[in-house]
């Protein structure tokens, strides 16, 4: 496996529109894109990081569900994410299943396993889809 770079870092928030401005207002990030629940409600907001655009990489701020707080009630990074090749993802999860990695859940996109510690790390293609 080979890592093309750095995806995004999403950070659990229990108040998404303070945290984001913090991000955009106080540190310069370039808000990029908002993503609502179907019933309207804030769920995350994306900003690019060091300028670049949401394709060279970017933090999603997302909203803590109530009853999903993270382990010792601690707010920090929920996700660490990889970009990698499309095509490489048929090859992907045997690669994870040779080095006893389990594969926690997968998107069109995505696969996510957990490391060592048990931080979430996705291994994505985003938004390009694998091949067939």
């Amino acid at each position: 496996m080979r890592s093309l770079g750095f995806h995004h870092l999403a950070l659990q928030a229990r108040d998404v529109e303070r945290v984001s401005a913090f991000y955009r207002d106080v540190l310069g990030l370039t808000e990029v894109k908002r993503h609502l629940r179907d019933d309207g409600t804030l769920r995350s907001v994306w900003l690019a990081v060091e300028g670049a655009d949401a394709l060279a990489g970017f933090l999603a701020v997302e909203h803590l569900p109530a009853g999903l707080a993270p382990p010792r009630d601690a707010l920090g990074p929920s996700m660490i994410a990889l970009r990698v090749e499309p095509a490489a993802r048929p090859g992907l999860r045997e690669h994870l299943a040779r080095r006893g990695v389990p594969i926690e859940r997968e998107t069109g996109w995505t696969v996510y396993v957990r490391d060592p510690e048990g931080t979430l790390v996705g291994l994505s293609h985003h938004p390009f889809d694998a091949a067939a």
